[in-house]
Parts: C-alpha cells; structure tokens; sequence
C-alpha cells in the first residue's frame, strides 16, 4: 500500500513539475514573466486608432487616442498632416444610476399621511 501512495505522490510531483515547465518555457518565448502569461497583461495601451476613414484610393483619416487626448491625422499624401490635435473624447451617454438601479430604497416616512400620499400634519405640534 505504501508503495501505491508514493507512486502517485510521485508521478503528481512530476506532473506539477512539467506543468511549471511548460508555463515557464510559453512565457520565455512570448517575452514575457511567467505571471504575465497566468494572469495576462493587465496594462491598459496608451496609445489607439480610434476610427479611420478613407478620403481617397491613398489618402485616409486616423482619429489616434494616446492618453486620454484625441489628435486627427491625415496619411498616405506626399506629406502626413496632422489636421487637429488635443481633441478631447465625448463622454459616454450613461445617465448617473438613480436609486432604483443601485438597489438604495427611499428613506421611511413614518407618520400619518392622507389617502392622495402626502403627509399629514399632526394637531398641536410636530
């Protein structure tokens, strides 16, 4: 029985050891750490082609985001030109969420209220 039970454990080790292996030897052909390639690159790019257009068989129009900022870039002439520069991106069209959406109730109104559902007030004080 004990034979067995080291066999496996054995067998599980090298196992484990290939595993790690090959992880390591991905990770050095990519160029990269062995964690980057378990967990992946969570570094958002700099820099982006945000929409491009084509103006002519050569000529198109790059909308490049780096940064946050937006610049406008005609290619492909005798010459590139850089039509307009720090643009700054829309904001997106999400409405704040109201409490309906998040889950928040409105506070209780304790005390007397009508039948129409506004409140009461009661004789002789608050």
């Amino acid at each position: 029985m004990s034979s067995l039970l080291f066999w496996g454990l054995a067998l599980t080790a090298l196992a484990v050891v290939i595993a790690m292996g090959s992880v390591f030897a991905k990770a050095y052909a990519r160029g990269g750490s062995p964690s980057s390639f378990l967990f992946g690159n969570k570094v958002e790019p700099r820099i982006g082609v945000v929409e491009y257009a084509n103006v002519d068989g050569r000529r198109k129009l790059l909308l490049v985001r780096r940064d946050e900022v937006e610049h406008l870039i005609m290619t492909g002439g005798p010459v590139d030109v850089v039509i307009e520069t720090g643009i700054v991106p829309p904001r997106p069209i999400y409405s704040e969420p109201t409490g309906a959406m998040t889950g928040e109730r409105a506070a209780p109104s304790f005390g007397p209220v009508s039948i129409d559902g506004t409140r009461m007030d009661l004789p002789g004080g608050s």
